[in-house]
């Protein structure tokens, strides 16, 4: 049996080709070929789901440093003396099978005399309901302005502690959230410097070469062959003890930077020892640049993406410096609170036996580098020209 012949539609277009032409290239095409090199990072990022995570998570932390004393259900040093070392609260939305929306049940305390153990057990007759966008606590938003705003408040004649109290009945959620602005912000300070000083040492070394180069790599061998630990503890033990907890803040900020720049000016040292081989390098010395104009606005550009991606790896390891020194006692110290500080606190390995929730502080630490760490990782792929 034969079957009809049928036109078949010709959907190839009939002109020329060229292959040099806009009009060649489908969307898909134009929209990486004629991308800018930040855009073709993006577009690289946008496919690694773990660095868009962290990312996620690092906005998420960054945005709360703005909203600290907002978001907190309590001052952080408001004190619960009837509720010391009282443990995590759990949200319940219904009441013996009827709903009341959000709300903890109240504690009944009592003292074990047997090991000495606060012991606290839900009183489900006491209901304290959440307040949300509420008034509570008194605070300074940023020193500027007095405020009572909350996010969420406890019931007015109840208490709520999500993530329990500590030895002083502080709610330890408030104190976390608190400690966060100083240990985030430890780090972004702290990169600043250091890449400032890593640029500027490095690409004198690397633009010049020769004797410059010499002297500056020995000055980086230097301080690479302290410990860095030890390094840390012997600078921050000379800092004052009559220092408000703002010079120390800076003084430790600026201890981190100084000891950091050195992997930094490395590597732009080395990329500018290749690229002030290059053509356009060559041209821009011929027509009478200065060195300053040379760094900066043609060499630097050309591997800026690799410095936000180095410095967005280094961030982690001055937080968790700045952990570790107020951890030992040798960092930020009361009444300014940061997450080491809180750590601090926790050190009597039998007060944590006996009221675990103390550690809780460790937890946003680990969440943190961790989000840093896959985000370099995807900054740094997103920025390689040959993946």
């Amino acid at each position: 049996m034969s079957t009809p012949n049928r036109t078949v539609e010709h959907y190839v277009s009939k002109k020329p080709f060229d292959p040099f032409s806009i009009e060649a290239l489908t969307p898909e095409q134009e929209k990486y070929y004629l991308a800018s090199q930040w855009q073709l990072m993006w577009l690289k990022l946008k496919r690694h789901k773990i660095a868009m995570i962290s990312a996620a998570i690092l906005l998420f932390s960054y945005v709360t440093c703005i909203f600290t004393e907002f978001i907190s259900p309590y001052n952080f040093n408001t004190r619960n003396t009837q509720r010391i070392f009282a443990p995590p609260q759990s949200v319940h939305w219904f009441h013996e099978g009827e709903f009341k929306g959000p709300f903890v049940y109240g504690f009944k305390f009592e003292m074990n005399m047997t090991n000495l153990k606060r012991e606290y057990k839900v009183d489900t007759g006491s209901v304290y309901p959440l307040r949300f966008l509420c008034s509570g606590d008194p605070y300074m938003f940023w020193d500027l302005f007095e405020s009572t705003f909350h996010l969420v408040c406890p019931a007015k004649d109840g208490y709520f502690f999500w993530l329990g109290t500590d030895r002083l009945g502080r709610d330890m959620l408030s104190r976390i959230i608190h400690g966060a602005r100083i240990s985030l912000t430890i780090g972004l300070i702290g990169i600043v410097i250091s890449m400032t000083l890593g640029i500027v040492i490095g690409g004198i070394a690397g633009y010049y070469g020769g004797p410059i180069d010499n002297v500056i790599q020995r000055i980086i061998e230097i301080f690479r062959s302290f410990p860095e630990l030890p390094l840390w503890m012997s600078l921050s033990a000379v800092l004052p003890v009559n220092w408000s907890p703002i010079l120390v803040f800076f003084g430790i900020t600026v201890i981190l930077a100084f000891l950091d720049w050195t992997s930094l000016a490395r590597a732009v040292r080395s990329r500018l020892l290749a690229l002030r081989e290059e053509d356009y390098c060559t041209a821009a010395q011929f027509m009478g640049a200065r060195p300053r104009r040379i760094i900066g606005r043609h060499l630097l550009p050309g591997f800026m993406s690799h410095l936000i991606a180095s410095a967005t790896l280094s961030i982690p390891s001055m937080i968790l410096g700045e952990t570790a020194l107020s951890f030992l006692g040798l960092g930020l110290r009361p009444p300014i609170t940061s997450w080491g500080v809180l750590l601090n606190e926790a050190q009597n390995i039998n007060v944590v036996a006996l009221y675990p929730w103390l550690m809780l502080p460790v937890v946003p630490v680990i969440v943190v580098i961790l989000a840093f760490n896959f985000f370099g990782d995807g900054l740094r792929d997103a920025a390689d020209p040959y993946k």
